[in-house]
């Protein structure tokens, strides 16, 4: 896919790939299948970069805006299933 993901200048190097492991996550989800533990431990990490719910907002239309795809949706699947369930979008 050729996009951009969206991130922030002033993250460190780490935080950058750990937020664009989430959204490779997600994509991961609507290309295949992912397992909820993967995909919450990697929007756990997300979450400790991007503390934010107006912030999280912001990122999550980036992303749908250069992809098509809507973290908001896999990470509430995700957050509805139990361990060793799979999401997929």
């Amino acid at each position: 896919m050729e996009y951009s993901y969206p991130i922030r200048h002033d993250w460190s190097t780490q935080e950058i790939i750990d937020v664009i492991s989430f959204f490779e996550m997600v994509e991961k989800a609507y290309e295949t299948k992912v397992q909820r533990t993967d995909l919450m431990q990697v929007y756990r990490k997300f979450k400790e970069i991007v503390p934010s719910m107006a912030e999280e907002k912001t990122l999550f239309k980036e992303f749908e805006e250069a992809s098509g795809l809507n973290s908001y949706r896999i990470v509430k699947s995700a957050k509805e299933a139990n361990d060793g369930d799979t999401i997929s979008g």
